[in-house]
């Protein structure tokens, strides 16, 4: 069993702390009553990673620590700045399942091996206000390093760990280190412990892709705007696994960026070999959208249930539609978390390594990226532009919504696309971008309000069935076709201005 700890630090370093010296005085620092000596902590901790440090490439840390009040398995995962979240479990000699599932996307079926063991004196103090509420946790640290892989040799340091109470205000860390700063010390030039220890004791830590700092051709501008995508869905794979709030949504649209970057420029990488990927592209966004499309949907109607007048909801509506909901929830997070550790996942991220590592290009790739980029832009643009037309054709109906639905994928197609080509094309891209999220919010509420229409009759027809009023339902229904009715009308004035706008 798992949990999580949101972890708010600051290191420092420097002659004050070297030495015999001990922690600088702290009760000068604003809102400190007391300042409590907790006493020193031998702590003993060894770091895994991949032989090739996959998890300190990404900033990921993973030990086994004995001594102190928190023994056992810590995950550190960065979430900004100075900001991690140390997801804990029992000691144990071996590595938690709790945890194993955390690191899969950055390990893969790669053997963990013990890398750095760090030996820690911790001094510690506890600042406390004037109630005795904890402040902030400061550590004088005395540390030895050990290599143990990767490397050799050892290394010693004095460092100063400054650790904001739980749900404390982040200024008050401002207020200690005006106080450090005073006594000699600085902001630690090392991100952690174990970053200072792999750089001064053996290798440097390893380094994902990149793509050129420089992107010059065609092909470099794509790849960086590929290698961005498989970076984010590695990265998110954690977060997904947490049920933290977007990320689902934030993996699939990954996804989606992904496949339509391969197909808008398949003049740059060879789809015979991107097709493939796009495939499994499509079937991992299928699956984080079980449940998500779903859980839309229903927010859209709950909102719409409750923005109704008392007079005009009728019968037990909000308790069908929960009832109706549950029932078509299709996936559980326990199926989610089955993907995510199979085979076949595995094998996607394999194949998006590859890509990013042994690009297929084609000839295209080493063209002038404002000619072949745009090119493809252009390309795309006319197809939104050839279906925009075709829905303002149509009657209203089934055939104009089907239109403005196939309208809308083109045109997230098209601001994916323009997303890759900003870095080489510059405001025209951004300008398109813009000019494509407004279209896409504009269609995508009449793509929704159609699923609602859709979904309100499913309730009506049930709710006549077991007997009860259908009035509400057809109310909701007269709404979301006001909703259509109105993006319909407002669609020929915005597509002028994004055809105005439209200069890629």
């Amino acid at each position: 069993m798992a949990d999580t700890k949101r972890e708010i630090e600051r290191k420092y370093e420097g002659p004050a702390a070297e030495g015999d010296a001990g922690l600088p005085e702290l009760m000068g620092v604003a809102g400190v009553a007391s300042v409590v000596d907790k006493g020193v902590a031998e702590l003993d901790a060894t770091y895994y990673d991949t032989a090739d440090q996959r998890l300190a490439a990404a900033s990921l840390t993973l030990r086994r620590r004995t001594g102190g009040e928190d023994a056992g398995w810590h995950l550190k995962i960065p979430v900004s700045e100075g900001v991690r979240d140390e997801i804990r479990a029992p000691l144990s000699d071996d590595l938690p399942g709790s945890l194993t599932g955390l690191l899969r996307s950055r390990v893969r079926d790669t053997e963990l091996v013990p890398l750095v063991r760090l030996r820690t004196a911790r001094d510690v103090r506890h600042l406390r206000d004037d109630s005795g509420a904890l402040l902030a946790e400061v550590s004088l640290d005395r540390v030895r390093a050990e290599r143990l892989s990767g490397g050799e040799g050892t290394a010693e340091w004095t460092e100063i760990e400054v650790e904001l109470a739980d749900d404390g205000d982040p200024a008050f860390l401002d207020k200690v280190e005006k106080k450090l700063r005073k006594a000699g010390l600085a902001r630690s030039t090392s991100a952690s412990k174990l970053a200072k220890a792999l750089g001064e004791t053996g290798e440097k830590r390893a380094s994902s892709p990149q793509p050129p700092k420089s992107p010059e051709t065609a092909g470099d501008h794509v790849l960086a705007y590929v290698l961005a995508q498989r970076d984010a869905i590695v990265e998110l794979d954690p977060a997904v696994r947490r049920d933290l709030h977007d990320s689902v949504h934030s993996m699939r649209v990954a996804t989606r960026r992904m496949r339509s970057t391969f197909r808008s420029f398949g003049k740059v990488l060879d789809r015979t070999v991107t097709d493939p990927i796009a495939v499994e592209l499509k079937w991992l966004a299928g699956e984080l959208g079980v449940d998500r499309d779903q859980e839309v949907l229903t927010e859209r109607l709950t909102r719409a249930v409750d923005n109704l007048p008392g007079d005009l909801l009728v019968g037990p509506v909000r308790a069908r539609l929960g009832t109706w909901s549950d029932a078509r929830r299709g996936g559980s997070r326990r199926d989610l978390i089955a993907v995510l550790d199979g085979p076949r996942y595995l094998d996607l991220l394999a194949a998006l390594d590859a890509v990013v590592t042994d690009p297929p290009f084609l000839k295209g790739a080493a063209g002038d990226p404002s000619q072949v980029i745009a090119k493809a832009v252009r390309k795309d643009f006319e197809k939104v532009s050839d279906l925009i037309g075709e829905a303002l054709d149509r009657p209203t109906g089934a055939d104009r919504d089907l239109a403005m639905h196939e309208a809308r994928k083109k045109a997230k197609r098209t601001r994916y696309a323009a997303e890759a080509a900003g870095p080489a094309l510059g405001k025209p891209a951004k300008d398109l971008i813009r000019s494509m999220k407004s279209l896409q919010t504009l269609l995508g509420d009449h793509q929704d309000s159609v699923m609602a229409r859709e979904a309100v009759l499913d309730l009506g027809a049930r709710a006549h069935a077991a007997g009860e009023s259908a009035f509400t339902y057809g109310v909701l229904y007269g709404r979301e076709e006001q909703r259509a009715t109105a993006a319909e009308t407002a669609l020929p004035e915005t597509w002028q201005a994004v055809e105005r706008q439209a200069s890629v």
